[in-house]
């Protein structure tokens, strides 16, 4: 449900296609299944084909809070929790070593992030593929993304195919500069970087919102009118 703005957060009517500028160019290259690959510390790597056999469906409504400083408000998410993808399937199936509480969370188009296991099971993390009752768009994640509502937008990797456990952060590489990938990014907590104040990536971030949303559309247009021909 939707709560007041997080510190230094301003609402916007509507929900753009959004993301680091080496992205606006990559798409997924399968919109038909979800395929999820599983792998790193753990006895077996497997490649599960549907997320959603046998598990129980949820939808939600949650807010989205892009580190860059906008923020929309009442979004409706359908899917699977991840904790229950993680106890009924990647348990059984992967068996995490001990020690393995940090997760490297991949898409299609090559992006990626990290989270710490305990944040990935709260109540509210989905695995979704619906958005406002609507099949997911290639804007916004299809065939399947994260969603990760307690921490900022780029937490929530689109085009997700690629689950990682780790011991240790040593295997990760941030898609962006280090400072800019925070291990949480609680947006309650103002975690938008390293090292930085939020109050000050703020500033940095701020200017560079319009730009972005109107190079990212200029991709999709391009994209759209490439699969039409």
């Amino acid at each position: 449900m939707s709560t007041p703005l997080p510190p230094g957060q301003r609402l916007r009517p509507d929900f753009p296609r959004f993301g680091l500028l080496q992205f606006a160019r990559r798409f997924p290259h399968e919109l038909s299944r979800c395929d999820v690959r599983i792998h790193g510390d753990v006895e077996h790597e497997v490649v599960v084909p549907d997320v959603f056999d046998g598990l129980p469906r949820v939808e939600q409504v949650s807010d989205f809070h892009c580190v860059t400083t906008w923020s929309r408000q009442s979004l409706r998410w359908g899917g699977v929790r991840f904790g229950d993808f993680y106890e009924k399937v990647i348990v059984p199936q992967a068996r995490p070593r001990p020690g393995a509480r940090f997760v490297i969370i991949r898409g299609q188009d090559g992006a990626r992030t990290s989270l710490l296991l305990d944040d990935l099971l709260a109540p509210g993390v989905l695995l979704a593929d619906t958005l406002d009752s609507q099949a997911l768009s290639v804007e916004h994640g299809a065939p399947l993304r994260l969603v990760v509502p307690g921490h900022y937008g780029y937490k929530s990797v689109k085009h997700l195919s690629r689950i990682e456990l780790c011991c240790d952060d040593s295997r990760f590489r941030p898609s962006a500069f280090r400072f800019m990938d925070h291990p949480r990014a609680r947006v309650a907590l103002e975690e938008r970087g390293r090292w930085v104040p939020g109050w000050l990536l703020r500033a940095l971030y701020r200017p560079l919102v319009k730009p972005t949303i109107a190079y990212f559309a200029k991709t999709m247009d391009a994209y759209r009118n490439g699969k039409a021909s």
